[in-house]
């Protein structure tokens, strides 16, 4: 029955979350036929993030995740978003309509993503860092899948539109098909103190800091690599060489990480999550310093470089969310999960519109080497909760 119900939560992740970047991963094509502003090309994008921090903020306050069925939260919101991502088809590319969709794509996604944490740790406690990490897993696997669908779609990006609508309509029904875990806890009314010990808990807190230095890093990358790597290659490729090589640079990049994630989840469970997320940010951070040192150089390395970003700039998010669960008391854990990433999505909004501009004014090695910082403040965070606990809190330790 776990495994069951845990690999139709993972497939219905991958399906739904596949609407996530999809406008980036056809915004070459929509350019060229729109010639839509920078400005109007960054809020496609983040459009998405403001919309998720607003849903999950009114999930947070009322505490949906802890209060009613996951499942049916998650199939309605994957069935809808689909939908309304649908629109894209049939409404003006870069739009004020298309951007107020994909706000209301984001709004809805944060009853898929939280959601589906919710369920998944409600499977297990003492391999929930594999759990949280398979999830996560498969949120970056769907993220990438736009790249991977408009690399083999060629110049017709509503093929994309449309396969990626249908998969999210698919992982709504999925979700109906997947049971509860023994672990899994309602609350009995909604109590708005959840949100206080947010701040109140120590131990939250600071897996709230952590979880904001590595998503500064985390979604500007991922919105902006193939565009970024796409002017790195054209240095020394063809423009429609460079395009082509970027698409599959940004679906191999992302798309490692997230089958990164569930084994850094089960590493996580022996040596410490707080270590993993220590280790996962180093890396990153430093792979986006040699990123920008190695921009306009040769294809190859660039890509290899860009790559080890990707597998190391995501597994440490699952152990954030780990972290909450596991210092919340059990019917507040679906509700602080899902202000955590409301936090980390409000902060994603302004990295990724900006990024742009700024690589407009500076350039892109400048403005993905700013990327590190966000490790830097992930780790010092970190580093002040192993020194709080000796090692990773457990349920044990946090209750």
């Amino acid at each position: 029955m776990k495994f069951r119900s845990i690999s139709l939560l993972l497939i219905a992740e991958v399906f739904a979350m596949s609407l996530w970047f999809v406008s980036a991963a056809v915004l070459p094509e929509m350019v060229r036929e729109s010639e839509l502003s920078a400005f109007r090309q960054a809020a496609m994008s983040s459009g998405v993030q403001a919309g998720f921090v607003l849903g999950a903020l009114i999930s947070a306050i009322l505490g949906i995740a802890d209060r009613f069925d996951p499942r049916r939260v998650l199939a309605f919101s994957a069935v809808a978003a689909g939908l309304i991502n649908a629109t894209l088809l049939v409404i003006e590319p870069g739009g004020l309509l298309a951007i107020l969709a994909r706000f209301i794509t984001g709004a809805l996604l944060a009853g898929v993503y939280p959601v589906g944490m919710k369920i998944a740790v409600g499977w297990g406690e003492k391999d929930r860092g594999f759990l949280v990490g398979a999830l996560v897993g498969a949120l970056t696997l769907g993220s990438a899948s736009p790249h991977l669908i408009a690399l083999f779609g060629g110049s017709d990006w509503r093929t994309t539109i449309l396969i990626a609508s249908l998969a999210s309509i698919t992982a709504g029904f999925l979700a109906l098909k997947v049971s509860l875990g023994p672990f899994h806890l309602i609350a009995a009314r909604f109590n708005p103190k959840i949100i206080t010990s947010a701040w109140t808990n120590r131990r939250v807190r600071l897996a709230y800091a952590g979880y904001l230095g590595h998503m500064w890093e985390l979604y500007a990358m991922w919105a902006w690599i193939a565009a970024a790597t796409a002017v790195s290659y054209n240095a020394t490729l063809s423009s429609a060489d460079a395009e082509w090589f970027s698409k599959l640079t940004a679906f191999v990049a992302i798309g490692s990480g997230g089958i990164a994630c569930a084994f850094a989840g089960k590493l996580a469970d022996r040596i410490g999550k707080v270590e993993v997320t220590i280790v996962a940010m180093g890396l990153s951070g430093t792979a986006a310093v040699f990123t920008a040192l190695t921009f306009g150089g040769a294809p190859w390395i660039t890509f290899i470089i860009v790559v080890i970003w990707g597998i190391t700039i995501i597994p440490d998010s699952a152990q954030f969310s780990a972290l909450v669960a596991d210092a919340a008391p059990g019917d507040q854990a679906g509700s602080l999960m899902t202000l955590q990433t409301a936090l980390g999505f409000t902060l994603t909004f302004a990295t990724v519109q900006i990024m742009p501009v700024l690589a407009s004014l500076y350039g892109w090695p400048i403005v993905l080497a700013g990327l590190a910082f966000g490790p830097v403040f992930g780790i010092a965070a970190m580093m002040r909760l192993r020194a709080m606990t000796g090692s990773i809190p457990d349920k044990k330790t946090a209750r």
